[in-house]
C-alpha cells in the first residue's frame, strides 16, 4: 500500500504544479491597461508596408477601418481572407480601409507575399512580427479584426472567421461611414 501513496504524490505535485503555471500564465498574460471593448480609442500604432510608406492609425483618422489580425498558417484566415477582399472592393470608395496586419514572423516575408497574391489581396498588409500592435489591441487569436470609426474608436471586435459576404457587415459600415459624416456636418 506504501508503494501506491508514494507513486500518487508526485502525480499531486506535478498536476499542482502545472495548475500554478497555468495560473500565473493567465494572470501575467492579463492586459495592464483597461480592456479594449467597443467605446474605447483605438491604439495608434506605426507598421511597415513592404513596397509603400509605414502606415499609421492616426494617418487613416476620418476613414472607418478594418484593422484585421491574421497569419499565413491559419487556416480559417485563409478561408475568410477572399470575403474579406471582396468586402473591401465593394466599399473602399465610400471611406471604408482594410488594414490587414500580417503577424507572421520576420523571415515569413515570402509566404505572406505568397498569400497576398494567391488571394488577389489588394489592402494593405501592415507587419507586426513581433505582435506588440496585436497585443496593444489585446486580441487573442487570429483571424481577429476590429471595426474602427472614423474618429479613432473601437466600435466592435470580430473574433474568428467571418463570412464578409453577409449583407449585414456592409450595411454596418454603411451605418458607421453615413453616421461619421451627419458628425461631420453637424460640426462634431
Amino acid at each position: 500500500m506504501s508503494e501506491k501513496r508514494s507513486g500518487v504524490l508526485p502525480l499531486f505535485l506535478a498536476v499542482a504544479a502545472f495548475a500554478a503555471g497555468v495560473a500565473a500564465f493567465a494572470v501575467l498574460r492579463q492586459p495592464s491597461g483597461p480592456s479594449l471593448r467597443a467605446g474605447s480609442v483605438a491604439p495608434d500604432f506605426s507598421l511597415p508596408v513592404p513596397g509603400a510608406a509605414d502606415v499609421t492609425l492616426t494617418s487613416l483618422r476620418g476613414r472607418v477601418l478594418f484593422v484585421n489580425f491574421w497569419a499565413t498558417w491559419c487556416a480559417p484566415c485563409r478561408e475568410e481572407a477572399p470575403s474579406l477582399e471582396r468586402l473591401y472592393q465593394a466599399l473602399r470608395g465610400e471611406g471604408f480601409e482594410v488594414l490587414g496586419i500580417s503577424i507572421d514572423a520576420e523571415q515569413d516575408a515570402p509566404a505572406v507575399e505568397d498569400f497576398a497574391r494567391e488571394f488577389g489581396l489588394t489592402f494593405p498588409i501592415p507587419r507586426d512580427a513581433h505582435k506588440h500592435v496585436y497585443d496593444a489591441y489585446q486580441a487573442s487569436g487570429v483571424p481577429e479584426t476590429f471595426l474602427v470609426d472614423r474618429a479613432g474608436r473601437v466600435l466592435e471586435r470580430f473574433v474568428g472567421p467571418q463570412n464578409w459576404d453577409d449583407p449585414r457587415y456592409a450595411r454596418a459600415i454603411r451605418r458607421t461611414l453615413a453616421a461619421g459624416e451627419r458628425a461631420d456636418t453637424e460640426g462634431g
